[in-house]
């Protein structure tokens, strides 16, 4: 028996407003869809970015002094030499601020004198001669810190000056987009020259959400005051039994300071991703929830017009109708609607996601998305029509004559 769909509009229009609610439903799940999905890839976009440095092999070891004996110097060099020496770990330097932590410390550089006020904005690190090494992080021209370039702790924690420097790829590139950085001279805010000696791979700095996190620039230089932290990578598969028996040692190796933590640099990358991660649970919880009311709505749909329509749907099988007919007409039916609420859900998606380009700067939805959002809808309403429609199918033409 042929299908036409004429009369499965007609129908519809006799009885549009279940239709026309289910539609609404269906365009509202499309548009949050789309943008939910695209808010979410965003999101893990964002936080798998490459570090450049070995994060799954570092922790972090942050002490304290707090008495009048305490000698910063003295106790730094005493861990380093300890540290070094622990078979299992590759490198280890005192450092000014952690990587990924979302805290640090940035300052403007210049490629040109007598401008104090503009150049930019780097996100800075001090630490000795292993900091590289440490890291992890790859140099790609130049050379990196030796002993002798390492300076003794600053009257201030804010003070960055020093004669060389290594700088990322990323600033390097904005401060010279004409030319090779190696060896160039750059100024500090108080117009103090330094060398640029090594340009390292684009790592990752404080703010991993800046607009600029690779742009980052190491000076050679001690931590001062009674606070220190150490970087320490480990051999791979080796962090977690090493951090243990490193703060068991320094623990007990100096009286006169307190070991506040020994954490892994996981840990600060995972909280400076905490509200992405979150953003994006959220996001995937309340798409799930929408598209399964959805499906209720196209399941409730659909079989209170299979309960409505015993008596149409017997007559329609006395005179010819096979079951596949009937399942095929509210399958048809259900897609007619369902075809409705995604033009509609399509075009409230595209509206949606304009909106929010211009408000929060996010990229322009892409049409594909839409697509994979229309075929999904597609997909749910005929997956909730498929048990009703199967259900009409099996009403015999005597059920449907006794209802007469």
């Amino acid at each position: 028996m042929s299908l036409a769909i004429r009369p499965i509009l007609s129908a519809l229009l006799r009885n549009r407003t279940g239709a026309v609610l289910v539609a609404l439903q269906i365009a509202i799940a499309l548009a949050v869809l789309v943008n939910a999905v695209y808010i979410v890839k965003q999101r893990i976009d964002l936080m798998s970015r490459p570090t450049a440095i070995d994060d799954r092999n570092i922790f972090v070891i942050s002490s304290s002094g707090f008495t009048r004996d305490f000698d910063t110097q003295a106790s730094m060099r005493e861990d380093l030499a300890y540290l070094r020496s622990v078979p299992g770990i590759v490198a280890a330097t005192p450092i000014t601020q952690v990587p990924l932590s979302g805290g640090g410390s940035s300052t403007n550089l210049n490629s040109v004198t007598g401008q104090p006020a503009k150049g930019k904005n780097g996100n800075y690190f001090q630490f000795d001669e292993q900091g590289l090494k440490t890291l992890g992080l790859r140099l790609i021209a130049g050379r990196s810190f030796t002993t002798n370039d390492v300076l003794p702790p600053a009257a201030s924690v804010q003070t960055t000056y020093a004669p060389q420097i290594l700088m990322s790829k990323g600033m390097a590139e904005a401060l010279f987009p004409k030319g090779d950085a190696l060896g160039k001279t750059v100024y500090d805010p108080d117009d103090r020259p330094m060398t640029i000696v090594g340009i390292t791979d684009d790592m990752m700095g404080s703010w991993v959400w800046s607009d600029h996190p690779t742009w980052v620039f190491f000076t050679p230089q001690l931590p001062g005051g009674k606070d220190i932290r150490y970087l320490v990578r480990a051999e791979p598969g080796r962090r977690d039994a090493l951090m243990r028996v490193v703060e068991e040692h320094l623990t007990k190796s100096n009286p006169n300071r307190a070991l506040n933590y020994v954490r892994t640099l996981e840990i600060y990358k995972d909280r400076s991703y905490l509200s992405d991660r979150n953003m994006g649970i959220f996001l995937a919880s309340v798409t799930t929830l929408l598209l399964a009311i959805t499906s209720l709505g196209i399941f409730g749909l659909a079989t209170f017009n299979v309960s409505t329509r015993t008596k149409q749907i017997g007559t329609r099988r006395a005179v010819g109708a096979r079951r596949s007919d009937i399942i095929r007409y509210f399958l048809v039916e259900n897609w007619l609607i369902t075809t409705a609420g995604v033009v509609a859900g399509c075009i409230m998606g595209l509206a949606v996601g304009y909106w929010l380009s211009r408000e929060y700067q996010l990229e322009r939805i892409d049409l594909y998305y839409l697509l994979g959002g229309a075929l999904t809808l597609w997909g749910i309403g005929l997956l909730a029509a498929w048990q009703p429609a199967r259900r009409a199918a099996k009403i015999s033409p005597a059920v449907a004559a006794r209802t007469v």
